[in-house]
């Protein structure tokens, strides 16, 4: 039926409109089934009438299978926009909810941005009190998005049943959903529209907030217009009421609203219609809460009377002080959570522009991780212990067992949260460097490395054949001592039934190494994880892992091949393909085989599928997820070295490269020679500007392994770094000798030098060869960055012909995000406007911020080279406010350049300068763009001399230091001109 208020349409079961709350005439009473989901329009009580209506109505009728995937099971709600339904993510194997828009509505643009808003602006907040956004996808005309389904009530059904809440049941809550909101108002998102409807209550306790679908971000502008009013009138503020700009403190209100309601059980602005509680707010405070029920204590509500202050001076201005206020009340333990402290000022960076010289060289070792549903258990109160397996004896005579057992070893003992298996690949190279070097980790070699290494402990074992079977004995070594610990043996009938007695024979050491999980619980936590069809795979599996930390990428790659090949359900063998293709820039390769890897999580331990889903949203650039997964994984498994390296990764990607120092860091010390670990922080310490600290720590890795190609990547970034351009030179030439992968590297490092130089034809003969070395050795993502660095050298050289030739090659070689900005950016550069559009409206129209971030920047590209310098400054805010990248700081200085505004672009390029760790790969994996800095300082000095400022020549003359030599840049005679030259 119609709502008489607001014309919205309600199911005929609806007692009160879905979006204002006005009541509807009652319609025929029946029994209800209710779980909650969703906000109002979602969450309204569903009757079995309501599920056969909607099935005959042409809604999704139970057992429906959309886009191949998702199962639904139940009718959550039904509203005006469409329903929710519970349904079973097929693919992942867990329940979600299901919000979908009707076919006849989703030819409504504006309805359709409002979902695709929702998506948009939720992602951006993780946080454990907001529910989750999975997905949005398409099922023939209709458009849904999946989230997290909570099994619970909504809070208006809770207050229903109860009336009014206990004083600390309800601090309780509002605190979680003032952590709920810090979270979001930290992204720059207001909710807009809080209420009970939108905040569900789980069977433990636990707040959610949710439905951001009107949310208006501060980092999107436009979405919304002042003066439209928006929200649900009971729960608006005055601000809001008066169709005034909103800030987070709108949201602060409703809260004083909702806690008024838990407290009291009634509204602190009653009115005979919804519509006549707006005028109340606008005029008069609301009786304090103590009036109505004189038991609330006294603090509980003076909080509530300012949340409700009509001026905003008077009003908590943050969701974190208003928590503060609750947690002093409730005390520093009452809900199980730690005291609040005030958030850190964060920095953000741009990030590295893949996994190339960073973390994803370590994911392959146990990669794992599948969220669990339910709370986490707390991690063992137990010291940190790293365990080094050493290399069973394998009397067998059968090479099958050669480097087999051991890593399923360091799986089932990684099921401890305080164990972290030392990596084998790095004790083997140590052992190398011993006073007698090992090539193996036999007893004695494994006891000194742990000696020089701290550490704790050694488990050795034996294989021996008995007859038809076998007896494999192991033994777990103090460290330090050489004391005995814990030994256990057991016998096999066959071979496959040794690699079932690894989680049996692991339960005893674990128990002497301190772990107190009982022998029942271990197993059952591994049955099902180290079953294979071939022991051979898992011989490949475990001389691939020893490959990739060795960081013989292409060997690894291969040996991981061959088991998934020997074994296609071998889940661990898809996680190593998927990192090794990568690291070697295998995009299309690593998402096919994550995705493989992700169908038989039920073959891996917890830890692993930790991992696994972790790495899953590293390649599908979820970088909130990623960080949220990883975050999960190191507060169960604390010493989880891998887990910190790829929490930094994720970070680095948000981008907040202060975070990802810090979780960086924090894996060099659990793993200090690990080459991998400390190849991440010498590229984190670049982009945060501290180049000193990159080129130790790229020295000590290239002193680790002579052969990684990166090593020598990131050292020559360092150089740069500190303008040692010829240390630099010298770096790629070195790395041009370690192999034909190395070539690559070396090939687009040197031109990126020839380019910072001004030296562009040699810099073009340098691309061009590469380029199509990387074509014949099949590397088609490295041929794309360089065709694209061609692209840009021949547009300098005003070769408009070959350098649209150039961007056809990249285009036809390489996808992504990255390479579409740049190519759209290349396009504008040489007046292809109308292909430049086409770009920019597919980055626009992508889910994340990123790719939206690049559509705006070249909308302000095509702008500015229009000549309209306003506009272009519009579009390059938005862009460096939805994700904040070096070039688009660049972009804004030039518009504001153009615009006379010298001030505001001296502030940009001075900014850009400081930044400059960031310049090293804007756009594509591997591909160096330093060459990208040299302009900065012709910029700098237009602004400056434009401010009249007296050393205004020194920034002309460093760019004439870095080109002039040359004499191919066109920029050189306009700065000889300036300079009086």
């Amino acid at each position: 039926m119609e709502c008489p208020v607001c014309a919205t349409k309600n199911p005929d079961t609806s007692s009160e409109c879905g979006k204002c709350h006005t009541p509807l005439p009652a319609s025929t009473s029946q029994e209800t089934i209710h779980e909650g989901a969703g906000s109002d329009a979602w969450s309204q009580a569903v009757t079995p009438a309501t599920i056969a209506v909607a099935g005959a109505s042409g809604e999704l009728e139970i057992g429906t299978v959309l886009a191949g995937r998702y199962e639904i099971v139940q009718l959550l709600g039904q509203g005006g926009m469409g329903a929710v339904y519970k349904a079973r993510d097929k693919d992942l194997d867990r329940n979600v909810a299901l919000k979908l828009i009707r076919p006849e509505l989703a030819k409504n643009p504006e309805i359709l941005r409002r979902f695709k808003q929702e998506l948009i602006l939720a992602r951006q907040i993780t946080h454990k009190n907001v529910i989750r956004i999975f997905d949005l996808g398409q099922f023939g005309a209709i458009k849904f998005i999946t989230m997290d389904f909570v099994e619970g009530q909504d809070l208006r059904h809770l207050l229903q049943e109860k009336g009014k809440f206990p004083p600390d049941q309800a601090a309780k809550i509002m605190l979680q959903i003032c952590r709920a909101l810090e979270a979001a108002h930290a992204e720059g998102v207001i909710h807009r529209d809080l209420k009970p409807p939108n905040i569900m209550v789980d069977g433990g306790g636990r707040v959610y907030v949710m439905d951001f679908g009107i949310a208006r971000s501060a980092h999107l502008p436009g979405m919304t217009e002042t003066g439209a009013l928006i929200g649900t009138p009971e729960y608006m503020s005055p601000e809001q009421a008066r169709g005034e700009k909103l800030t987070a403190q709108s949201d602060i209100f409703s809260l004083g609203v909702i806690f008024y309601e838990l407290l009291t059980g009634k509204t602190p602005y009653p009115a005979d219609a919804p519509l006549g509680t707006l005028w109340k707010r606008l005029a008069e405070k609301a009786k304090p809460p103590i009036e109505i029920e004189p038991t609330i204590p006294k603090p509980l509500n003076d909080i509530v009377v300012k949340a409700l202050e009509l001026d905003l001076k008077d009003r908590f201005a943050s969701a974190r002080e208003m928590a503060n206020q609750l947690e002093i009340w409730l005390g520093p333990s009452a809900d199980g959570s730690t005291i609040f402290l005030p958030a850190p000022h964060v920095h953000t960076y741009w990030k590295w522009a893949t996994a190339g010289l960073a973390t994803l060289v370590v994911l392959a070792v146990v990669l794992v991780a599948f969220r669990l549903r339910g709370p986490a258990k707390p991690a063992a109160a137990h010291a940190p212990m790293s365990v080094l397996v050493a290399d069973f004896e394998n009397h067998t005579g059968d090479p099958i067992f050669d480097n087999t057992l051991e890593p399923m070893f360091n799986v089932a003992l990684e099921g401890a949260s305080f164990i972290n298996a030392y990596s084998r690949g790095d004790a083997r190279r140590l052992a190398g460097k011993l006073d007698h070097p090992s090539t193996k980790l036999d007893d004695q070699s494994a006891r000194l490395v742990a000696v020089s290494q701290g550490i704790s402990a050694i488990v050795t074992g034996s294989l021996v054949s008995r007859g038809d079977g076998y007896r494999l004995s192991v033994e777990a070594i103090d460290g330090a001592t050489g004391k005995t610990l814990a030994s256990a043996e057991m016998n096999a009938a066959n071979k496959d039934e040794v690699l079932l007695d690894v989680p049996k024979l692991a339960a005893p050491l674990r128990k002497a190494l301190g772990d107190t999980t009982p022998q029942s619980v271990q197993l059952a936590a591994t049955q099902g994880s180290f079953t294979s069809s071939n022991l051979e795979a898992v011989h490949d599996y475990g001389l691939g892992m020893e490959e990739q930390f060795s960081g013989k990428m292409q060997d690894a790659l291969q040996s991981f091949t061959k088991a998934a090949e020997l074994d296609p359900n071998f889940a661990r063998a898809y996680s190593g393909m998927a990192a090794t293709s990568r690291n070697l820039g295998q995009r299309q390769e690593a998402e096919k085989d994550i995705n493989l890897a992700m169908q038989h999580l039920d073959r891996m331990t917890e830890r692993e599928r930790f991992r696994l889903r972790g790495t899953y949203y590293i390649l599908t650039g979820d970088w909130q997820h990623c960080i949220e997964e990883y975050s999960s994984l190191i507060k169960q498994y604390p010493v989880d070295n891998i887990g910190h390296g790829n929490l930094a990764y994720c970070y680095s990607n948000v981008p907040n490269m202060a975070k990802a120092v810090e979780e960086q860091r924090q894996a060099v010390q659990l793993s200090p020679n690990s080459s991998a670990q400390r190849m991440n922080l010498s590229v984190y310490a670049t982009y945060a500007g501290d180049f000193q600290t990159s080129e130790e720590q790229a020295h000590a890795v290239l002193k680790m392994n002579a052969a990684y190609e990166k090593g020598y990547l990131a050292l020559a970034y360092a150089q740069m770094g500190q303008d040692h351009m010829d240390q630099a030179a010298a770096t790629y030439q070195q790395l041009d000798k370690v192999s034909k992968l190395g070539d690559s590297y070396a090939t687009a490092g040197l031109s990126d030098l020839d380019i910072y130089a001004g030296q562009y034809a040699a810099a073009a003969k340098k691309l061009e060869a590469g380029a199509a070395a990387d074509l014949e050795a099949k590397r088609p993502d490295l041929a794309a960055a360089k065709f694209a660095a061609l692209a840009d050298v021949e547009l300098l050289r005003n070769q408009k012909a070959l350098a649209l030739t150039a961007i056809n090659k990249a285009q036809s070689n390489g996808k992504g995000a990255k390479l579409q900005f740049l190519m759209a950016r290349l396009y504008v550069a040489a007046g292809e406007v109308a292909k430049a559009r086409d770009l920019a409206a597919g980055l626009s129209s992508a889910v994340s911020p990123e790719s939206q971030g690049y559509g705006k920047l070249i909308e302000g590209e095509i702008a500015l080279e229009g000549k309209n310098s306003s506009e272009a400054a519009k579009a390059f805010t938005v862009a460096t406010k939805a994700s904040d990248t070096w070039i688009g700081h660049f972009d804004l200085g030039r518009a504001y350049l153009a615009a006379n505004m010298f001030v505001e672009a001296d502030s940009e390029f001075d900014g850009c300068v400081k930044r400059r760790g960031e310049v090293m790969e804007l756009f594509m994996g591997d591909m160096p763009t330093f060459s990208y800095f040299a302009p900065v300082y012709y910029y700098q000095g237009r602004a400056r001399e434009g401010l009249k400022s007296n050393n205004f020549k020194d920034s002309y003359q460093t760019y004439l230091n870095i080109r002039g030599k040359a004499g191919e840049d066109p920029l050189l005679p306009d700065v000889r001109k300036r300079l009086g030259q």
